[in-house]
């Protein structure tokens, strides 16, 4: 390993983070799987992102591998294919741990992740579900949300604050998604996928505050990327005041719904493993697992 070094960087330029995504896609096309998450994808060039990279390099060339680490603890690795069972990842997987990282992704959980964790004592600390089911011409009928609730299209320049609030309270106990701040939701709004018709806005008509409008019961947050058939269901939530309503069933179907429309033939969704309800709600209605990702870290102290 002596002819491989390590560098270290708070930001990357574009012609760095041009060699990271070009490394990882040639990953994906190997492995199947991204090994890049959307979060560490908009931190390659974000100047507001708090995230450690780390790109190994052999050579005069390209990265051979890349890995990074938010400031939560939270960190991601890939290898170039072609450079691989060389030692890179392990040398950036202690550089991750030695810097502070908790919880390293493995995408896909394939098999040499599993063995690279292992090499260092890590265990699974985490899953996270990656399901999808098939659109169907039953997902274009319109939901029927229960008495007192109305559905509108998110609005860009109105609704930020109040989503955000209730974001922060549906996932409070969520590592990733309680901790989108504005920044972080006017970086997504600037995707390409980004369309405000697919962010639905569940609100209780029953109450109507001082400028005539109702507070935010819930959303369905819908993503789908230019040209796929695939349609996410990328973030569902409900204010804690509003869980137990009757809303759960609706706001699935709201984004179903509106990817049916949209012409994709299937949907997928994110879960985390403890949350039991939800895998089951899901399976229930016709969901199935497509691939896992696993967190893995040291073990728990006794």
């Amino acid at each position: 390993m002596s002819d491989v070094r390590v560098e270290q960087a708070t930001h990357l330029d574009e012609a760095q983070a041009s060699a990271v995504r070009a490394l990882a896609g040639r990953a994906a096309e190997a492995d199947g799987v991204d090994a890049i998450s959307e979060a560490f994808r908009l931190a390659l060039t974000s100047p507001r992102a708090s995230v450690t990279h780390l790109l190994a390099y052999a050579g005069e060339s390209g990265p051979v591998g890349y890995a990074a680490r938010d400031a939560a603890g939270s960190a991601e690795l890939v290898v170039d294919p072609a450079s691989r069972r060389g030692g890179i990842g392990r040398l950036l997987l202690c550089a991750l741990l030695e810097g502070g990282a908790t919880g390293v992704w493995a995408h896909g959980d394939l098999v040499g992740a599993r063995a690279l964790a292992a090499t260092e004592g890590l265990v699974s600390l985490r899953e996270l579900h990656h399901m999808s089911r098939p659109l169907t011409s039953a997902d274009r009928d319109d939901p029927v949300p229960p008495e007192g609730f109305s559905v509108r299209p998110f609005e860009p320049g109105r609704d930020e604050q109040a989503w955000l609030e209730v974001n922060g309270l549906a996932f409070a106990s969520h590592p990733e998604q309680g901790s989108i701040t504005l920044e972080d939701l006017q970086d997504r709004m600037g995707q390409e996928w980004f369309d405000a018709s697919g962010f639905l806005l569940v609100e209780d008509t029953t109450v109507t505050d001082d400028a005539g409008g109702h507070p935010l019961a819930a959303f369905h947050w819908t993503k789908r990327e230019p040209e796929s058939m695939t349609g996410e269901v990328y973030v569902v939530g409900a204010h804690p005041a509003y869980q137990g309503r009757g809303l759960a069933g609706p706001l699935t179907a709201l984004g179903t719904t509106h990817l049916a429309r949209q012409g994709a033939d299937t949907v997928e969704l994110y879960v985390d493993g403890d949350n039991a309800r939800a895998l089951a709600t899901y399976r229930r209605q016709g969901f199935e697992d497509a691939t896992l990702h696993v967190v893995y870290g040291r073990p728990p102290a006794p």
